[in-house]
This record gives C-alpha cells, structure tokens and sequence, in this order.
C-alpha cells in the first residue's frame, strides 16, 4: 500500500474541523427525521443550495465521503443508515447531553455494604475463606509474613499473614424508559419527539459505559404500549394517536418484574394527560378532553401497583398545561415518585440528574 505524506498547515486543521462539522450535521438530520437517509440527504442538499456549506465538494462528493468512511451502506437499491451510523447517533447524543451538564452532576452509585465486591477500597481486613485472590494486598501480606520470619531461606505464609482490600458492593439498577408517540409530540410545529429520542440514546450510552451491569429497556406508548430495542430508538416516530399511559405503566411494570435490577424504576417522558385505555373487553377507550375519571383511576391504580412492586416513577414533562400538571401531581402522590417540568432544552440534564440522585438516595439508604 502507498502512503503519501504532506506538508501539515493550519489549514488541514480547518478542513478536518470542517468536515468533521458536516457529518455533525448529516447525523443530527438523521436523528431528526427517523433515521431515513433518503430524507436526511434531500434536506443537506436543500440546506447546501442555500447556504453552499459543502464549498468545493459536490453533493455526489460528500455522499461518496459518508460511503467511504461507513456511515451509508447500499440496501435494496438506496442507501441506508450503517451500524457505524447509528453508533454515532449515539455518541453525538451523550456528547450532547453532557455539555449541559455541571462536572458534579454525575457521579458512582456505590452502597455503603463492605464485602466482596467490585470496586477496591483502601482498608484492608484479614483474608476470610471465599476472599477472590484478586484483592489480596499483596505488599501486606509479604510485609506481615517478613516481620513475622525474616528469614529469606525459610519463607513462608501463613494465614494470618494475608491481608486483602475490603471493597463494595455495586448496586444495579433496572430502568424502563417510557417515550411518549402520541400526535401531540409534534402539535403545532414543536419537535418534541427528537429530543427525547437523543435523551434515550444518550442514557442508553451513559449506561454502556458508566454502569454496564445496570439494565435498559425502552418502550412507546400511544394508543397502545409495545417494548423497542434501543437499537430502533433513531427510527421511533409519531403517530395518530392518543395517550394510553396506563397501558405504558403496565407493560413497563411486567417487564420490570423480569429483570434484575435491586432498584427498578421508570422513566416516562410525556407531554400530555392519559387519554386512552384499554376497556375490560379489550377495546380501546378514548376521551380526549379533560381529565376522564375513569382513565385517570384506573391510571392511578396501575401507579400504586408499581410502588407496591418497589418500582418508582419520574416523570418528565414536555409541556406544562393544568390537566397535565393535575395529573402527574396525583400520579406522583400515588407512587411516591417524583415530577419534573423540563421543557425541551433542559430534558436531558434532568433525566440524568435523575438517574443518578435515585441510585445514591437508594443505595445509601
């Protein structure tokens, strides 16, 4: 293979920064229109007639770039959205996410239980049967069995001579991420279903790396709740329908009841009251106006189940009308969870704070 080499200049820097900025771009259109690239590519070439972002490089130009590098792969004849794409959605989420947040807003969640564990502390104790060889302080114990015998041709341990590292215990956590798709998540020209898919990507994210024994699932909830893999979070979209947010409760709590977690929780980001439910032969009930009493009960109902079940719940809302409010503060009252207005821009920071003050307040007791 031949490499050639060239002269570094300021302006290899810009051009890098440059190009680096428009697959910033094309990614943040992706997430924005479901992950469609047909449509997110249609939008760059509108976007570049207008304000010429591509310069030199043609539009054939940038999507040969995108090919090459393995954000495009070729499918039934077009071109659709590869792993390393969607990788990127994901990456570009978190990054997004964490420029909000305050450095101290993000911390372990240790339990105040010494044991056998996963993180190191910096007592040691005496090696008791069933110790993990690994957390043998190993200077310790050399250092113990040398005092004790310092002859060298003689050396040897005994048992009171091992030392290990006490350490602690790493609580998990169990969590349902519940999205809103009714219609009213983009009433009226607001985009809120965007920003809470890139908060799903970006926890699911914070997640992998920070807290990789913890779980997440996800699911939707309109007329009806069904379970996602975070994988299609970039392709979820809106539809005609109506808020069914017992139906999310329910099947968040049947799958929370299967996971592992110790502290299991839901996480629901709406931006409107119930106003659907399943009636007792399986057919949709819908009122749309007001608070129904007979969706709000049995939604109520289901909410006092989850804290039966140990299942906490924290809402985060996108809008603030009276029967929204109304609602999540009884919603609140029934579960013991907790409520927060977040409005659009301030939705992942809380969402995250969030998880992380839950995990501290559970685990430290």
């Amino acid at each position: 293979m031949k490499i050639t080499y060239s002269r570094w200049t300021d302006n290899s820097l810009r051009v890098e920064e440059s190009l680096q900025q428009l697959l910033d771009l094309f990614s943040s259109l992706l997430l924005r229109v479901n992950a469609d690239v047909i449509t997110a590519l249609d939008i760059f070439r509108h976007l570049n007639e207008q304000y010429d972002m591509l310069g030199d490089m043609t539009m054939d130009e940038f999507i040969e770039l995108l090919r090459s590098q393995g954000y495009l792969e070729y499918k039934n004849g077009q071109y659709a959205a590869s792993k390393k794409s969607l990788r990127k959605l994901r990456n570009d989420a978190f990054n997004e996410i964490f420029r909000s947040l305050k450095k101290s807003g993000v911390g372990n969640h240790e339990t105040p239980f010494a044991g056998q564990g996963n993180e190191r502390l910096p007592e040691i104790r005496n090696y008791q049967f069933g110790d993990s060889a690994d957390i043998i302080d190993i200077t310790q114990t050399i250092s113990n069995a040398l005092i004790r015998n310092s002859d060298l041709s003689n050396f040897a341990l005994c048992a009171d001579d091992v030392k290990v590292y006490e350490t602690e215990h790493l609580g998990s956590c169990a969590t349902v991420l519940m999205i809103d798709i009714s219609h009213s998540m983009i009433l009226y020209g607001e985009d809120r279903i965007t920003p809470a898919k890139q908060v799903a990507l970006a926890l699911a994210e914070f997640i992998s790396i920070k807290f990789p024994k913890d779980e997440l699932q996800a699911i939707l909830f309109g007329d009806e709740a069904r379970k996602v893999s975070l994988d299609d979070i970039p392709f979820i979209s809106v539809g005609p329908f109506h808020t069914n947010t017992l139906d999310g409760l329910k099947l968040s709590r049947g799958i929370l009841r299967k996971m592992r977690g110790s502290n299991k929780q839901i996480f629901m980001i709406t931006d409107g009251k119930p106003s659907a439910i399943f009636d007792e032969n399986g057919r949709l009930f819908k009122n749309p106006y007001g608070l129904d009493t007979r969706i709000v009960n049995k939604t109520l109902d289901e909410a006092v189940a989850c804290r039966r079940d140990g299942i906490t719940i924290s809402v985060f809302m996108l809008a603030s009308d009276n029967y929204l409010v109304d609602f999540i503060e009884n919603l609140t009252k029934a579960n013991h969870g907790r409520a927060f207005y977040t409005g659009l821009n301030h939705l992942g920071e809380a969402l995250f704070v969030d998880y992380i003050s839950n995990r501290r307040k559970h685990f430290r007791g």
